[in-house]
């Protein structure tokens, strides 16, 4: 197993994940957008076309559409301080840091995060955020991300988590990260307990794409989560070439509810620069929503959505079941039904 997070080509190369011929080529990349894949993760890619395809940089990558976008889901538009997002009435995002544990290429906000990306929040503008919050009582939920928050230490968490805590009118906070299923080992009971606060309900969202990231020891990573009585929900990327399938997304989903992981979304991949290789088509995202109809527990159904670009919000963009008078069955079957 691969001793520490693999962050140059020149690592990739010494690893065996790539050809020592392509280092040039993949410079080029990485000095643009940041590489890291933890031990973890490099145990699994040899033979895995999904996961290397994920993390492992390509050319690719430098090839910018017409249609990308540096902040393809608007986050700029709806910051009214930094480290804020509040684009929803009732919630917001707090982007605790700018670092992630593992660096996916596909990644919306790849301008921002990684070495050479936005820097964290100062102790200042940390303040500012918190005083935010505190100061809009419609705030209800407020949503951690990043970056990946958990690789932040438990004491830093934990500190987080009580300057939350102190605001009455929030409710529940939610993390969103891949650390479980990427850095399992990082997911010790003091990190978790961290993650709690009196009178917040916590819960955690894990972002996985392939059933083959839930290992053994993402399992107890969860199981460590979720045994402290944090429930957790998952978020998938639509990805073409890693999970734009029927069969694979349904091995994922239902992986994840054997795991007490309820599916939440499946998103349409963003506008993010150099990621079109990754896209696919909402027909054909809208097409395996209502394959997976027929074949799987209403458990494993997350709600297929996309983020609208320029800051507009989520849309959720599965298929329809109401045509005219009718309502098609799963096989596409259409059945009458009375309008009133």
């Amino acid at each position: 197993m691969t001793a520490r997070t693999l962050r140059t080509p020149r690592d990739l190369a010494d690893a065996g994940l790539v050809e020592p011929h392509r280092l040039a080529e993949l410079e080029g990349v990485a000095s643009r957008y940041a590489v890291a894949i933890t031990p973890a993760v490099a145990e699994l890619i040899p033979d895995n076309a999904p996961l290397a395809r994920q993390f492992v940089p390509t050319p690719a990558e430098l090839d910018q559409r017409p249609e990308e976008r540096a902040d393809p889901i608007g986050d700029d538009a709806h910051s009214p301080v930094e480290g804020v997002v509040h684009r929803y009435r009732d919630r917001v995002l707090l982007k605790a840091n700018h670092a992630c544990a593992v660096y996916c290429r596909f990644c919306f906000r790849r301008e921002m995060v990684g070495p050479e990306g936005v820097r964290p929040l100062s102790p200042a503008q940390l303040d500012a955020a918190m005083a935010y919050i505190a100061g809009d009582p419609a705030i209800w939920e407020v949503i951690v991300t990043g970056g990946d928050p958990l690789i932040l230490s438990p004491r830093r968490l934990a500190d987080l988590m009580a300057r939350l805590g102190r605001i009455p009118h929030v409710k529940v906070v939610r993390f969103h990260t891949r650390v479980p299923a990427v850095e399992p080992d990082r997911i010790t009971p003091e990190l978790v307990a961290a993650l709690k606060a009196p009178g917040k309900t916590t819960w955690v969202g894990l972002h996985a794409n392939h059933p083959d990231e839930l290992t053994p020891a993402a399992e107890s990573a969860c199981a460590r989560i979720l045994d402290a009585g944090v429930p957790m929900v998952s978020q998938t990327v639509l990805l073409k070439g890693v999970n734009d399938d029927a069969a694979t997304l349904e091995r994922l989903l239902r992986r994840f509810v054997e795991l007490r992981i309820k599916p939440y979304y499946l998103h349409h991949a963003d506008l993010a620069p150099g990621t079109g290789h990754f896209r696919t088509t909402l027909a054909e995202g809208q097409a395996l929503m209502r394959e997976l109809r027929g074949r799987v527990s209403g458990l494993c159904q997350p709600t297929y959505v996309l983020d609208i670009p320029g800051g507009h919000g989520k849309a959720p963009v599965g298929p329809c079941y109401v045509k005219g008078e009718a309502v098609l069955d799963p096989q596409g079957l259409a059945h009458a039904y009375p309008p009133a």
